[in-house]
């Protein structure tokens, strides 16, 4: 071999040499900025970058550019990118690689306009263009326009599609569901083996308000911790919080282990079902590393404080060794829900004022008004620098709820001289009004509410309802009629009113005069006992809360007695002839009647009744009271 070297000329073998060491060095260029941009040291990977290009020691390659623009990115330098722009070849202007990479940049500095320049730069676009395209309209907020670009590709590959079920997710749309569903039923069965593009399509489906249909990809995919939390989390923005818990433990079956995003899930559906028994035992099933999470110790407090276990949510509050804004909040809104004001008082005072925000002036000033403490919220709203419209609006409510119409409309007033209205402000006078029996000033804020919020139906039928109670309380029941006529002629229908109850630990539901129960026989025996002692005990049914005709065969009795929460109360005493608690959750308000029969029942039967409804929870006591103090 050294023989052979020996007829070269001395400039040949430097050149080889050269050549040799260029490779080399060329090699570790790359490879260096590539390992400096994975471990996000992009400033690293720039000056290695500048250092190899002024020494002029290689050809600078394509790769190197691209890791440089990667760089860029990082550091969201659109000059730099630029000018790595300028010194490309012109065989490199339209390479696909070097494309994607100066769209990718643009976009992550919020330049849209050049990365669309840049995308029209070539004719022959390739996936990575496409897709490099449509994450930067999904990161500026543009889903739509990602779609769009989607729709241009002429075989996607799996990471397009992947975008595009995050763009619909993003749009959360009607089309965009359909869109979805369209794409999915075209996706070969190879590309279900793709983690992410199926979690990406059951997010899409979750997003959309599709859970159904996201469960069926579900359960012939590959699961995971993070496929399971999608769900659960969509389940919990439908309100089926027991379709979470069966995912719970369906995970726990699968032998996948929980993490913080789960267990989050889960006391978010065991917060909208309310019942303690359930919520204790899942609490105490939670392995003790997770309480050191504040959001954990947020959400446990929050759980317990709607499931109406008051003492269990301070217990978790006075373990916090520096409670933050949101574990201070939450337990004064626990406070307010179960009727202790005064304790919601004393802990907002307690709480540094530097963290205070509007959702504690908000749940400090609710816990006011459900326990018609107005002086002291007249106080706390006075201190308040910033008065925003949800506290203008729980100012109104508490001044509503105590009857001061005059002061409350004029809150109303003063607000809307410089802000736009709300409707929430209108809504809690109109409720106010109603609860009052008051029917003209029920009337003046419907027909405010109309003239001012035209658009908003939803409300607006919510509005028209309580208008139509109001009429009916008073006794002018042809005028709610004429109502409830106007709510059917425009197709809107009054919310059907349900409750839950919870027995060893299955849930049963329950709606007004429900005869759909296995044991419905047996439980309307024991509702006519149940009202026989009532009457014995001086009980007179209200008919100021039936807001509706009374028919043929129907008494004011049979009417009152077929509500729903007294359906469940008779459901626990076939089950158990003495319990002593029972706990419901109702989707609605109560109404007066079942205030006072529930409070009558307690004392008969000698047992505690949990009630929560829309607005609160009401705890009945063996000896005949309500934590409500019939205020509400």
């Amino acid at each position: 071999m050294l023989r052979n070297l020996l007829h070269y000329p001395i400039s040949a073998i430097n050149s080889v040499k050269n050549r040799s060491l260029t490779i080399r060095s060329s090699w570790y260029l790359g490879d260096a900025m590539k390992k400096f941009n994975d471990n996000k040291e992009y400033e690293k990977a720039l000056q290695l970058f500048d250092e190899h290009k002024k020494k002029d020691l290689l050809k600078i390659s394509k790769f190197h550019l691209t890791q440089a623009l990667i760089s860029s990115a990082g550091i969201r330098d659109l000059n730099r990118a630029l000018a790595i722009d300028e010194m490309l070849p012109i065989k490199l202007k339209k390479d696909g690689y070097i494309v994607a990479s100066l769209i990718q940049v643009s976009m992550i500095c919020g330049n849209i306009d050049l990365a669309e320049s840049f995308f029209h730069r070539t004719k022959k676009k390739d996936p990575a263009i496409y897709g490099s395209m449509m994450k930067g309209y999904i990161q500026n907020d543009l889903p739509e326009k990602a779609i769009d670009i989607f729709k241009q590709i002429e075989n996607p590959n799996e990471i397009n599609l992947i975008l595009l079920f995050n763009a619909c997710a993003q749009l959360q749309s009607s089309s965009a569901l359909e869109f979805v569903k369209h794409i999915a039923s075209q996706i070969s069965l190879t590309c279900h083996s793709n983690e992410k593009l199926v979690n990406s399509l059951i997010d899409a489906l979750i997003k959309c308000r599709d859970c159904s249909s996201a469960e069926e990809y579900f359960l012939n995919c590959k699961k995971n911790v993070i496929t399971y939390g999608n769900l659960m989390n969509g389940y919990n923005k439908e309100k089926n919080p027991q379709k979470t818990l069966q995912l719970f433990s369906q995970m726990i079956h699968d032998q996948l282990e929980p993490t913080t995003s789960t267990y989050l899930c889960l006391f978010n559906a065991l917060s909208q079902l309310g019942f303690s028994s359930l919520s204790q035992s899942y609490a105490k099933k939670m392995p003790e590393r997770f309480f050191s999470s504040p959001q954990i110790q947020t959400a446990l407090i929050h759980m317990f404080g709607k499931s109406a276990c008051i003492d269990e949510a301070r217990s978790v509050f006075d373990q916090i060794s520096c409670p933050n804004q949101f574990a201070y909040t939450t337990m004064i809104n626990s406070y307010g829900l179960n009727g202790m004001a005064v304790e919601a008082i004393e802990l907002f005072q307690r709480m540094p004022s530097d963290i205070m925000n509007e959702a504690t002036y908000v749940s400090v000033l609710n816990a006011c008004s459900h326990s018609g403490l107005v002086q002291e919220a007249q106080r706390i709203f006075e201190m308040i620098s910033i008065k925003t419209g949800q506290i203008h609006a729980v100012m109104v409510d508490c001044l509503s709820r105590a009857k001061l119409f005059d002061q409350a409309l004029a809150l109303i007033d003063e607000y809307e001289q410089n802000q736009s209205p709300i409707i929430s402000m209108q809504m809690s006078l109109l409720s106010g009004a109603r609860n009052a029996n008051n029917q003209r000033l029920s009337e003046k804020m419907f027909e405010r509410m109309k003239r001012t919020f035209p658009h908003l139906v939803d409300s607006l039928t919510s509005a028209l309802v309580l208008l139509a109670n109001a009429y009916a309380s008073t006794g002018e029941l042809d005028r709610a009629l004429v109502v409830r006529d106007q709510l059917q002629q425009s197709g809107q229908r009054k919310k059907v009113g349900l409750v839950w109850t919870e027995l060893n630990g299955e849930i049963f539901q329950f709606r007004a005069h429900d005869r759909s129960h296995a044991e419905s026989s047996e439980i309307y025996a024991e509702l006519d006992e149940l009202t026989k002692e009532l009457l014995e005990h001086g009980h007179q049914f209200d008919q100021s809360w039936i807001t509706r005709t009374i028919g043929k065969n129907e008494t004011v009795q049979s009417i009152l007695c077929g509500h729903s929460e007294k359906l469940a109360i008779a459901f626990h005493f076939i089950r158990n002839r003495k319990p002593t608690r029972i706990q419901i959750t109702k989707n609605l308000r109560v109404c007066g009647d079942c205030h006072q029969t529930t409070k009558l029942i307690a004392r008969i039967r000698n047992c505690t009744i949990i009630v929560r409804d829309a607005n609160r929870i009401h705890h009945f006591y063996p000896n005949g009271q309500c934590s409500c103090q019939d205020y509400f």
